[in-house]
């Protein structure tokens, strides 16, 4: 083989792709006829060949090669396929959508047909071939993991993040892969909202009390200032990742159990249905899957009140907010569906997102002057290590500036970004280099909760928002530092979005936020 092969070929650790071609002998040649290299084909993902040889395993663009013998793909007719599997809510709500777009972003045509395990998605090319075909398998996000974990599925979709043991049995089936959290894309966002009937005359909920009604603990509408009538819960089935998130983020915390009697859905369409026709009832469900029911703002014993608007989700301001998210097996995957997922992170995928009921991720922007609601909080806690001058200050600082919708949080306990903020910040250095704040000066902005002394507090959001800032940089590696002003400001706990005698309104208020003046 010619000492040029490296300019040809290159070695990859990738499995092999879903979809692939049964090995068989072939042979690549380069153009010119310098190179030639012998082996079984194992896969080919419409860009690259795969071949078990006297190397090992090599991967070779199909650009700079002909292949001849038995196992050689055509490559006009090849068909991209992938399996997608998990929430249902996302692979009926949301997915065929995305597909949909993505075809017409491509000048193909989207068509549906019934597989065995459900709708098969396939994309066709303008002479009306099969490009690409995408399996759905909606069931719910412990499925999803499972069929991921055991290589029948391609991409996960997941309504929460993979558990201990799911993460333990991802390293084991595949040590020398990247982990879970490194094959994950965050898709869209939702909430989980408490809803109930119009009739009911209850316009709000803490969480606490959320608690206490599905423990069990509160049984009777009167005892909530309501009418004196039993109380009906709803929520979905068990495998779902909302009615896994609702039991880890609200009853765990909370020491409480699941009430015997709570009736359980297989879609939110059922669950929002019952609860509507239900004056008695309240259940706990998707923002996008509200339906006929009314979803209550979460209240705080502070007197906060936090709405599952889209700028509350997006900014995680609202403390239930539920990321969707994608996990890519540990294989290459063709390149059409390589391609379609780029085209989901694109403002054309986004505006879908936010036509399907989802809160899409796109940059927004909100003057200082028109966050009343955030100012007036502010000046009610403050006291006695939060004083009328650490308040003016802040609004010196931001007075003409307006927050983007980016905010950013981290894992409990450590410096390191949770999933979503990960993405966000991969977003952020996109739009700076783009050029989206060119001229402009991006303030980082933390904040921190008011557990401890505030002078430490102080100093702790300041140097969140330094690794905020210096994330950003790294992944911006096109932004030339003349063309955006980044600074970082700590104002420790001088601005809280939620009440801090509970510790999901603590981590709602550590937070560092992004403000374009």
């Amino acid at each position: 083989m010619s000492k040029h092969i490296g300019a040809v070929l290159g070695a990859a650790l990738f499995m092999c792709t879903a979809g692939g071609v049964v090995a068989q002998d072939v042979e690549l040649r380069s153009f010119d006829g310098s190179v030639e290299l012998e082996g079984n084909l194992i896969s080919y993902d419409g860009a690259f060949y795969r071949l078990d040889t006297v190397y090992g395993a090599l991967t070779v663009s199909a650009e700079g090669v002909s292949c001849a013998g038995p196992g050689c793909p055509d490559l006009a007719t090849f068909v991209a396929e992938a399996r997608v599997a998990g929430a249902a809510t996302v692979a009926e709500g949301l997915l065929p959508d995305l597909l949909s777009a993505f075809a017409e972003s491509r000048s193909m045509s989207a068509g549906t047909e019934i597989g065995e395990d459900g709708p098969v998605y396939i994309l066709r090319r303008a002479d009306g071939s099969a490009a690409a075909r995408f399996t759905v398998v909606p069931s719910s996000t412990d499925d999803g993991f499972t069929t991921l974990l055991n290589g029948t599925a391609d991409i996960a979709l997941a309504l929460r993040e993979p558990s201990a043991v799911e993460i333990r049995a991802a390293e084991a089936a595949s040590p020398r892969d990247p982990p879970l959290d490194d094959r994950v894309r965050v898709l869209a966002l939702d909430a989980l909202v408490p809803v109930v009937s119009d009739e009911n005359p209850i316009d709000a909920l803490s969480l606490p009390d959320v608690a206490r009604l599905f423990s069990g603990e509160i049984t009777n509408w009167q005892e909530l200032g309501g009418p004196d009538a039993p109380i009906a819960l709803h929520l979905l089935a068990p495998g779902f990742g909302l009615a896994q998130a609702f039991a880890a983020r609200v009853l765990l915390p909370s020491d409480a159990g699941l009430a015997d009697g709570i009736l359980r859905h297989e879609s939110t369409e059922a669950l929002a249905a019952a609860v509507a026709g239900d004056a008695y009832a309240v259940g706990i469900t998707a923002r996008s899957g509200i339906g006929g029911a009314r979803a209550l703002p979460l209240i705080g014993a502070c007197g906060f009140s936090q709405t599952a608007s889209a700028d509350a989700v997006k900014a995680e301001d609202y403390p239930l907010t539920a990321p969707v998210y994608m996990y890519l097996a540990p294989r290459r995957l063709p390149q059409l569906v390589r391609q379609f997922l780029a085209f989901t992170q694109t403002e054309n995928a986004e505006r879908r997102v936010s036509d399907a009921g989802f809160v899409n991720q796109l940059l927004t922007r909100t003057p200082l002057a028109l966050q009343g609601e955030r100012l007036t909080n502010a000046i009610m806690s403050a006291g006695e290590d939060v004083d009328l001058a650490e308040l003016q200050n802040v609004v010196d600082v931001l007075a003409t500036a307006e927050r983007l919708s980016t905010t950013l949080r981290f894992n409990p306990g450590g410096a390191d970004l949770d999933i979503q903020s990960r993405a966000s910040v991969a977003r952020l250095a996109a739009a700076v280099e783009r050029g989206a704040f060119d001229g402009r000066r991006l303030i980082f902005a933390g904040f921190s909760d008011s557990d401890g002394p505030s002078s430490i507090n102080a100093r702790l959001s300041l140097r969140r928002a330094g690794v905020v800032r210096d994330a950003v940089l790294t992944a911006g590696v096109a932004a030339a530092p003349d063309r955006v002003e980044m600074i970082t400001y700590g104002f420790g706990e001088a601005m809280p979005m939620a009440c801090d005698d509970t510790e999901w309104g603590r981590s709602v208020n550590r937070r560092v936020e992004v403000w374009l003046d």
